[in-house]
């Protein structure tokens, strides 16, 4: 809609400018002035074809050539062999011309009033026909925007970026799809995790293609008035249609998009009714496109993701080590530091696109909070739980509290490193040593896991006898990977669970950790001492301190 208003706006200046030109060329005065000598020379050769006489000049006209002199310069007298045309200075055209421009200008003024009192009429039907309820729940007139998100500000999106670079194309070169007789996709579903960039693709594909670009949230849909939703969605696209090729963009679409119940028929139900007919109505060689972003694709009506609505689909997945690095590539360019980024990149496993930005931000204000000159891998350190977990003040412990501390974190750190379990750096205040993760386990991975979940408490069993209740959060994760183990994964002594095998696989994986931090006694005072001076040790220290041992 704003390019429309644009354009409409461009051809009135322009049109306002080529009638100011066409009468400046027509009554610009273009006889050259000359002399009274030369006036009178000029009619003596007889070569003068017509004189004309205004007000102010004296035009003379030959074969080739057109002069004017002073009215106030000659006599009567000179022109007695010639044939004077007497002119006012001003021409039929010349009102014709200014008749036209005024027309045009009332013209202008005419729509504009119209357009005016539209808009009142139809803000007096709205009111009328919904009273001040429907008013209040009505929306603000949908407008286009211009992306300026590239896919250059993007990083580790190749395979998204080449599934997209047909629709980019089609954008720019719809005749060429046309003569092949093949249509593009009308709509493109992006299923991927919060924060791997879907909102910011959908930018970068609007960018590059160079087309009016309209944003909607899911949730924007939903009104609490009936039919404000429907209302919503139909003027969407009939904005993105007046101005097409467009790109339209919902995002969280699972907001509206949700199963129908059929058992009412709800405002959710009939907005997403509505755009179920919006996007069968308009056809594939209109220009726009509907791509659309979530994380629940199994809450999605089948009728909404059935062929020639959205029928391509394109996951976008949290990004691996080497689309990590590029990343971090992208958001290191304009903060000084020193440091590798494959480095950063093996310590953000399960970090999204946007924890990566949130990360490298953080660890710049940490640098600038120390007066540092340089961004350091010891800052992200320091700020990686910060992002992952949150931050947490670590309460004011006792000595005896931080003694039981320490050995609950040893005993961890320690299972964590022999049994290669992702981490780099383990704090003293962490609550949690590595992030949840819908990544596929093996079932001695996710034993490993459990052994790492129950050492602290272990440790503690050793050494005091007791463990402290800070241990609950790690007791609760352990019991929902067994338990998840043995009902969902089918990795029990039978694919289907006994009651009893949850206690067993409990104790069992107790026990071998027990046993396990017995044998490795002189590595935990190793680890204890380093936590008691530095309150926080790496994966590499703890590893080095096993291999003293081995």
């Amino acid at each position: 809609m704003l390019n429309s208003k644009t354009n409409r706006i461009a051809l009135y200046v322009s049109a306002f400018l080529v009638i100011i030109l066409v009468l400046f060329a027509i009554l610009r005065d273009n006889a050259d002035p000359i002399t009274l000598k030369d006036a009178t020379a000029i009619l003596d050769n007889h070569s003068v074809k017509s004189v004309t006489v205004t007000k102010e000049y004296v035009y003379l006209k030959t074969k080739d050539n057109f002069y004017k002199i002073a009215s106030s310069q000659v006599s009567p007298k000179m022109f007695l062999n010639y044939k004077v045309e007497v002119k006012s200075g001003s021409s039929a055209i010349v009102y014709i011309l200014f008749l036209i421009l005024f027309l045009g200008i009332g013209t202008l003024l005419l729509r504009w009033w119209q357009k005016q009192k539209n808009e009142v009429q139809n803000q007096c039907s709205s009111f009328i026909s919904g009273g001040s309820a429907s008013s209040i729940g009505d929306s603000s007139p949908v407008e286009a925007t211009k992306s300026d998100v590239t896919f250059d500000d993007i990083g580790g999106i190749s395979d998204v970026k080449i599934e997209l670079e047909e629709i980019i194309d089609f954008m720019k070169n719809p005749t060429r799809y046309k003569n092949f007789g093949a249509r593009m996709p009308r709509g493109v579903l992006l299923v991927g995790p919060p924060g791997v960039g879907k909102t910011m693709i959908a930018k970068a594909v609007a960018h590059k293609a160079d087309v009016p670009f309209y944003y909607q949230s899911g949730a924007s849909f939903v009104q609490i008035y009936v039919g404000m939703g429907a209302k919503r969605v139909h003027e969407l696209f009939m904005a993105a249609k007046k101005n097409a090729p467009s790109i339209i963009f919902i995002d969280e679409i699972d907001a509206v998009g949700k199963k129908r119940e059929g058992q009412r028929n709800d405002e959710r139900e009939a907005t997403l009714n509505q755009l179920l007919t919006e996007m069968d109505g308009f056809e594939g060689s209109s220009g726009i496109i509907v791509i659309a972003a979530t994380n629940k694709i199994e809450v999605l009506d089948s009728a909404l993701l059935r062929a020639g609505r959205f029928d391509r689909r394109i996951f976008v997945e949290l990004p691996t080590k080497r689309e990590r690095e590029s990343i971090l590539l992208k958001y290191l360019q304009k903060v000084p530091h020193e440091l590798d980024v494959k480095a950063v990149a093996n310590m953000t496993v399960g970090f999204n696109g946007a924890s990566l930005a949130a990360l490298v931000n953080e660890a710049a204000l940490l640098s600038l909070r120390q007066n540092d000159f340089h961004v350091t891998i010891e800052h992200f350190h320091q700020v990686k739980d910060k992002v992952m977990f949150g931050k947490k003040k670590l309460q004011m412990l006792s000595d005896k509290q931080k003694s039981y501390r320490v050995t609950y974190q040893a005993g961890k750190a320690l299972c964590a490193t022999y049994f290669d379990i992702t981490f780099e750096k383990l704090m003293l205040s962490s609550e949690k040593l590595t992030p949840s993760s819908d990544t596929p386990l093996i079932k001695h991975e996710l034993e490993s896991m459990i052994r790492m979940l129950l050492a602290g408490m272990a440790a503690c069993s050793l050494r005091y006898k007791e463990h402290a209740s800070s241990a609950k959060d790690d007791l609760d994760e352990a019991k929902k990977l067994i338990k998840d183990m043995l009902n969902n994964y089918g990795m029990g002594t039978s694919l289907i669970s006994q009651e009893s095998e949850e206690k067993v696989l409990m104790d069992k994986l107790y026990s071998e950790t027990k046993t396990f931090l017995e044998s490795m006694d002189v590595v935990m005072q190793n680890i204890e001492a380093v936590l008691l001076e530095r309150e926080s040790i790496s994966k590499s220290e703890v590893k080095k301190f096993i291999d003293e041992v081995l």
